[in-house]
This record gives structure tokens, C-alpha cells and sequence, in this order.
């Protein structure tokens, strides 16, 4: 290869185009034009002997040999700008800016008031404002268009290149019953768990879930008796009827219902819950939202 043919400016081009899949946001990024955008693609295509980015129905899709640069040429760059340019230093305690937050129900509820308690104390001046998603691939969307600077959830279904993932909070599932049903003082055996009522949570509003989809590897199926799109209004129901619910340990431990109610391991083997914290490739090096990502990972930590 010749190094001569290679510029910052090429590489930047990259980087962009690697973090955006798209040639209009990536010459956003970079402060160029379109049609600029377009004639670095093609030097870099004639600079690599490869397509780099093929067209899809999502964006531009990279090529292995795009993904295999994307790393050294990521950080090469990072290193050139922390050893040439200056940014000012992020004081949290002087900062006044507002950061966007994608969230799904449950970190909304299980996390959101201790990071809004540790940034009231470390940050008076930082507002947040909470986007809310249901579906996981939603919080993709959200971070490509810049609607949010990050986001919880689990693990989106295609991760790519230009969004960034860390697992931060785990939870398994437990079988909640009112403290003072008879079956509370039995125990839940298979048994009794298919002879009571249940409720499902289910925000597409689908009557079969990941519990009937253990049962019916199984040969059994449960007895639903209401679906609802609301995690954290199931304690409170339970509680007040004779219906069990299969839910996050923390959904049950957070309600003010919480001591109304009995817990017990599922009778069916259930797979543990990963919540992750989820950016976009174009902010991992501000300042600002490094700090951000670092207190919540602090606060995450300790739940």
C-alpha cells in the first residue's frame, strides 16, 4: 500500500462512515458535503482494493475488511486528536446540560431514581429527560437519529459496529403469589403453579411468553387469566387476587406491593435477564457523556 495516498481527512471519512452507515450523516459528522462524502468513499474504496460498504435496505453494510479497520483506524484517530487537540476538561459539578436517555420500563423504575439522586449531588446543573422504548432495536433507532446520548435495555437484536453495548444489570425471575394465599404456605411445585390463574407481561400484547414457551417444551401450558403491557402494575394485581405472575425479581421488590406478596423460584428453568448500556460509536470519546456512562455503570453496579 501506498502511504502516500493517505490523508486524516480519508480517515475521518471512515471512521464516519463506519459509525453512521450512512453517507449523508457521515458527511454531517465530518462537516462536508455530500457528494464530498461520496469521492472519499471512492478513494477509500481505490486505497483498500475493497467495496468497504455495500448498500442495503438498512444502510451501508460493511465489509469484513471495513469491520477489520474500523478498530485501528478508530483509535489511530482518537490518539492523533488527544495528542493535538485540547478539549476542555468536563467538570461535572460546573456543567449545565441536559442528556438525553433512552429507557425501556425497567431500568426506568429499578434505576432511574439513584442515578437522578447521584447526579443531583455531583451535578446540579444536569437536567435529564427520559425517551422511552419498547421494543429493543427501538433504542438503535433512537441513537442513530440523536434523539438520546445513551441507552438501557437489553441487548439489541443486530448489534453493529456503530453502536456500543456494555451488560450493566442482571436479574432473574421469580413466581409471585399473595402472602396469604393457601399456595404461599404449600410451596410452588409444578402442580400447584399450572393450577392457578396467571398474569402475563406483555407490551406487544402476544399471549405467549417466555414462561409458556419453557412449559411448552415441556408438554404443559398455563392458565392465563389477564395480559397487560405494564411490569411494574403486576405486584399490586397479584397481590389483591388469587393470580401468580412470573417477573424481575427487582419488579417485585420495588413495588409498594412488595410485602404482600411471596416469591419463589419458577418451577421451569428461565434464562437470566442482561440489561445493557447501550451509545452510539460517534459519542464514545466526549467527555461529558463518558462521565455520564461511568456514573451509571458506578450506580448499576450497586443495585
Amino acid at each position: 500500500m501506498d502511504f502516500h495516498g493517505i490523508d486524516l481527512n480519508l480517515l475521518a471519512a471512515f471512521d464516519a462512515l463506519m459509525s453512521e452507515c450512512n453517507v449523508t450523516r457521515a458527511a454531517t459528522q465530518v462537516g462536508v458535503s455530500q457528494p464530498a462524502m461520496s469521492a472519499a468513499l471512492s478513494r477509500l474504496r481505490r486505497l483498500f482494493g475493497d467495496p468497504l460498504f455495500l448498500r442495503s435496505s438498512d444502510g451501508l453494510l460493511p465489509t469484513p475488511r471495513a469491520r477489520e479497520l474500523a478498530g485501528p483506524i478508530s483509535r489511530a484517530l482518537r490518539e492523533i486528536e488527544a495528542t493535538l487537540v485540547k478539549k476542555p476538561e468536563f467538570v461535572p459539578g460546573n456543567a449545565a446540560l441536559t442528556f438525553n436517555l433512552g429507557l425501556s420500563d425497567y431500568p426506568a423504575h429499578v434505576f432511574l431514581p439513584a442515578l437522578l439522586q447521584a447526579v443531583g449531588q455531583q451535578a446540579p446543573g444536569i437536567s435529564i429527560n427520559v425517551r422511552a422504548f419498547t421494543d429493543r432495536d427501538h433504542a438503535v433507532d433512537l441513537l442513530d437519529a440523536g434523539v438520546v446520548d445513551a441507552a438501557i435495555g437489553v441487548m439489541p437484536t443486530h448489534p453493529e459496529g456503530r453502536i456500543l453495548t456494555r451488560p450493566i444489570l442482571r436479574d432473574e425471575f421469580v413466581t409471585i403469589i399473595a402472602s396469604d394465599h393457601p399456595a404461599a404456605r404449600r410451596g410452588m411445585n409444578m402442580k400447584t403453579y399450572l393450577a392457578l390463574p396467571h398474569v402475563l407481561v406483555s407490551p406487544e400484547g402476544d399471549r405467549h411468553g417466555l414462561v409458556d414457551q419453557a412449559l411448552a417444551q415441556q408438554g404443559k401450558q398455563r392458565t392465563l387469566a389477564l395480559t397487560l403491557p405494564q411490569m411494574f402494575a403486576v405486584p399490586a394485581v397479584v397481590a389483591r387476587t388469587a393470580m401468580a405472575a412470573t417477573v424481575m425479581r427487582r419488579v417485585a421488590l420495588n413495588s409498594p406491593a412488595g410485602r404482600q406478596l411471596a416469591l419463589f423460584p419458577p418451577p421451569v428453568a428461565l434464562p437470566e435477564i442482561v440489561f445493557h448500556l447501550i451509545w452510539h460509536r460517534r459519542s464514545d470519546a466526549n467527555p461529558a457523556q463518558q462521565w455520564l456512562r461511568t456514573l451509571i455503570e458506578s450506580i448499576a453496579s450497586s443495585l
